[in-house]
C-alpha cells in the first residue's frame, strides 16, 4: 500500500540547477519592479520571499547545503549588481556601490531574515519527514 503525504517533500532538482533558476526569478523580479515603481518596493520582498520557500521545495535531499546557504549570497549579490547598475534603485543615486549594497539589505532585511528562515525551516521538515519511518495518514 502507497502512502501519500499532504506536503510536497521530495524535491528532485540538483541543486547547481536551483541555484540557477533562483538568480534568473530573483533577477526577473529586480527588472520588473525597477521598471515599474524605479525601485525595489515590497513586491520584492514578497517575491523573494516566495522564492526562497519555492527553492527549497524544489531541491533535491543531497543539496540542502547548496540551498540553505543562498537566499543571502543571492540578495548580496544581486545588490551588488543594482548597486553597480542603478544604484538609486535601493540608495540614494550619488552612494557607491558598497554603500548601496550596505542600503539595500537594511532596507529588504525583513524579507531576508523571512526568506531565510522559511528556507531553513523547510530544508529542516524536509529532512526530517524523509528520515522519519512512520507513515503518514
Amino acid at each position: 500500500m502507497s502512502q501519500t503525504r499532504s506536503f510536497p517533500t521530495a524535491g528532485v532538482e540538483p541543486g547547481r540547477h536551483v541555484v540557477a533558476l533562483g538568480l534568473a526569478a530573483v533577477l526577473t523580479v529586480v527588472v520588473v519592479n525597477v521598471l515599474l515603481v524605479g525601485e525595489l518596493s515590497l513586491f520584492f520582498d514578497l517575491c523573494f520571499v516566495v522564492l526562497c520557500l519555492a527553492l527549497a521545495l524544489a531541491v533535491r535531499a543531497r543539496d540542502f547545503f547548496t540551498v540553505g546557504v543562498f537566499p543571502p549570497l543571492m540578495m548580496v549579490g544581486v545588490f551588488t549588481l543594482i548597486g553597480l547598475t542603478v544604484p538609486r534603485a535601493i540608495a540614494e543615486e550619488h552612494d557607491g556601490v558598497v554603500q548601496a549594497v550596505v542600503s539595500g539589505l537594511a532596507h529588504h532585511s525583513g524579507a531576508l531574515v523571512a526568506g531565510y528562515a522559511l528556507c531553513l525551516a523547510t530544508l529542516a521538515f524536509r529532512t526530517r519527514s524523509e528520515r522519519d519511518p512512520r507513515p503518514r495518514p
